[in-house]
Formats: C-alpha cells, structure tokens, sequence
C-alpha cells in the first residue's frame, strides 16, 4: 500500500466558556453557556478539519465553519440561538474550501466527506463541499440531528446529500462498535458517544508501518482531556461520554498510536502527518 498524508488544517476557531470543552463539577450547571460568567472564562480554540490523502480515496473528516460568518451578522443569522454560546472565528483563506485550494484540490474532487457529528463547528461548511462525491455520517448521529432541535442546526444541512453509514460490531471502541470506509481496516469511525448520539472518532491505520493516527472529534476537545478526565460539558449521555474519554485515554497510550488529535486543542498546530 502506498503512504497515507493526513492533513491536519484549521478552518478557524471558537469562542466557547471554559467549562463547555472542559467540564468541572463544581462549577455552576450553566456555566458552559456563559451566562452570567465573567469574560475572563471565555477561550478561543480552533475547529480542525482533516484532508486524508488515502490511495482508495481522498477523504475530508468534517468540514469546520462556513464563510457566512465572517459578517457578525451573517454569523448571528446562520449560528441562530447558538451564537451566544459558539462565536465563530473564520479569517481570509481558513475556509476549507479555501485550504483544499491551497493543496490542488477543488471540492468535487473529494471521494468521501465523513462527518464525525453534525454540531454546527464540525458541519458548517458542508454547503462548501456538497458536490463532494458523497457525504457520509452515522445513521445514529444522522436521526439524532432530525429529531433533536436544540444540539443541530437544520440549515447547515439543507440542500446536502448526507447518507447514513453502519456502527457494525466490530470490538473497536468504548462500545464496540464502527465503520470500516474500505473494508481494510486502514480508516475507520468509530463510535463514542456522550457528547453526541453518533459521535465517532476516526482510526487511521498504516499496516505496513504498523502505525495508527487517531482524530479524537469531541470525545476529547484536548490532550488536557483524557490527562486530566475532563468530559465535555455539553452531552446527551454523560456516562457514555466518560467511556468514550476513558478509550480515548487507552488509546493514546498506546505505543503504535504516534499522535492523538483533539479537535480543539489549542497547542496543536498545523501539519502533516505521513503513514
């Protein structure tokens, strides 16, 4: 098998309270919305995205925020109710669009688009990529988004072909369950609920180098997560979500495991990785 290149981009940032990446008992329930919380609590990490150069296809993991909210008011209008809690950050060329430009590539070169959940910093940008050749994420997280009006935004779907993919038992993850895209083993989703009904991080195995990247989505918004035990505040299951963390743990302790991605972490940078 030919070399995997995942590129590890940042399609802007957020500006998020402390306590929605970083649950803490003993703060107040409602802290993670910034209601009544200091300014001082605010913090601004990046939403990545991830371009995975694989020789059965070229595979984009999520999609980060759409150009709309460049304008406060575009933002306002497009993020709705949940602006006051996700503002969004999207400078000149940070739209992925605009990064898979920077590469040589144009959207409808894009075999598959995998959605690790449809929460609007990961899904946003879908409208940039819809003529990708399919667009993928979990059925589970895909009736989730139909049914639950207060976690998704409906807009950002609107107009896009998402299909459904199957969590098979397969004995990958805190619940035993995943997607293998090519049959092989070499990239799979797998599923770790909590902070959403079908949230799955993405396996990406080398065989021949024995090699495993793994891209965390929201089951740890940083390495400081699964370090220090600290769950999103933001779950529809919390005890699923300190599974889910636990794996992640494991899994990046891991010695064929050479790097574990976070979706939000502020010290990564960045940068490609080469399997």
């Amino acid at each position: 098998m030919a070399n995997i290149k995942i590129h590890v981009l940042h399609t802007g940032s957020v500006i998020v309270n402390k306590n929605l990446p970083f649950h803490d008992d003993q703060a107040n329930k409602l802290a993670w919305t910034g209601f009544l919380q200091p300014k001082s609590d605010l913090i601004e990490v990046p939403v990545s995205a991830y371009l995975i150069e694989h020789p059965q296809g070229l595979v984009l993991i999520d999609t980060g925020w759409n150009t709309v909210n460049r304008s406060k008011w575009g933002q306002i209008k497009n993020l709705s109710f949940q602006y006051p809690v996700n503002k969004a950050k999207l400078a000149a060329g940070q739209a992925i669009n605009e990064q898979l430009s920077k590469l040589g590539y144009q959207t409808n070169d894009l075999d598959y688009v995998l959605l690790s959940h449809l929460h609007c910093d990961h899904a946003d940008g879908l409208r940039l990529v819809k003529d990708a050749k399919k667009i993928m994420t979990s059925q589970v997280e895909l009736a989730a988004a139909h049914r639950d009006k207060f976690h998704y935004l409906g807009n950002e779907c609107r107009g896009v072909n998402i299909q459904p993919f199957e969590l098979k038992p397969s004995g990958l993850g805190p619940f035993g369950r995943s997607f293998d895209l090519f049959g092989d083993g070499s990239l799979e989703m797998v599923w770790v609920p909590g902070h959403a009904a079908g949230l799955c991080a993405t396996i990406i195995r080398s065989y021949e180098n024995d090699q495993i990247v793994l891209l965390t989505a929201d089951a740890a918004y940083a390495h400081k997560s699964w370090e220090n035990n600290l769950r999103p505040s933001v779950v529809v299951n919390a005890k699923q979500a300190e599974q889910s963390l636990a794996w992640v743990k494991q899994m990046a302790d891991n010695p064929t495991v050479i790097e574990t991605l976070a979706n939000h972490d502020a010290d990564v940078v960045p940068h490609t990785i080469v399997l």
